[in-house]
């Protein structure tokens, strides 16, 4: 009878286990689920990328290529303005540390929104401002989002960012990724992005230790 009872026990506390550990991964999966990802572009992404790294909420920043035809494009390629990409920013977010919006307003002040395929000395359309969105909730906040500040005439001449459904993201190549934190002191990162980042009220150091 001990016996039985003991080898009882033995499997309740293997199935409680199971439970818990199956409870686990559920949770995990439902926190994964929660995260939602929306891709911006707004001139080199070596900027963007480091001003939403900065950003608590932002799960992950990652420097690429999207809106072109061109598969699996290489940087030269898009530098050379022939497959339609732009260089973009694919921003995983959670909704309960921060809003869309707060994502929006920081894309608008991090860039020249009204600045046709330009930003500062960037020139050319792989540089035009263009979000791609992932949702049709997405897309009807951006055009609310972007209506608001035409009516309030935020700008002294018009919008001319790209609204456009996410088709393939294409992840940019090794070295592009975490440029600035990895070269912060390269001469684009004193000259460009420190300013930016200090413009925003970001940290300017790096966040690599």
């Amino acid at each position: 009878m001990e016996y039985m009872r003991l080898k009882g026990m033995k499997k309740a506390l293997i199935i409680s286990i199971f439970i818990l550990l199956n409870l686990g991964g559920m949770g995990a999966m439902e926190q994964k689920r929660k995260n939602e990802s929306i891709v911006l572009g707004g001139g080199c992404f070596w900027c963007i990328e480091a001003v939403y790294e900065r950003i608590n909420g932002i799960e992950s920043a990652v420097s690429g290529y999207a809106g072109g035809t061109t598969e699996h494009p290489t940087y030269e390629q898009v530098c050379s303005g022939l497959t339609g990409h732009a260089e973009v920013v694919k921003i995983e977010y959670d909704p309960s540390k921060i809003s869309f919006k707060e994502i929006l307003d920081i894309f608008f002040k991090a860039h020249d929104p009204t600045s046709e395929n330009r930003q500062g000395a960037d020139v050319g359309t792989q540089y035009r401002s263009i979000i791609l969105y992932t949702t049709e909730d997405q897309k009807h906040q951006i055009q609310q989002y972007i209506q608001d500040l035409t009516n309030r005439k935020v700008y002294s001449k018009p919008i001319v960012t790209h609204i456009e459904p996410l088709k393939v993201f294409w992840p940019a190549e090794d070295y592009h990724q975490n440029y600035y934190e990895q070269h912060p002191y390269a001469g684009y990162c004193r000259i460009v992005i420190a300013p930016k980042l200090d413009k925003l009220g970001l940290p300017i150091d790096s966040l690599l230790k």
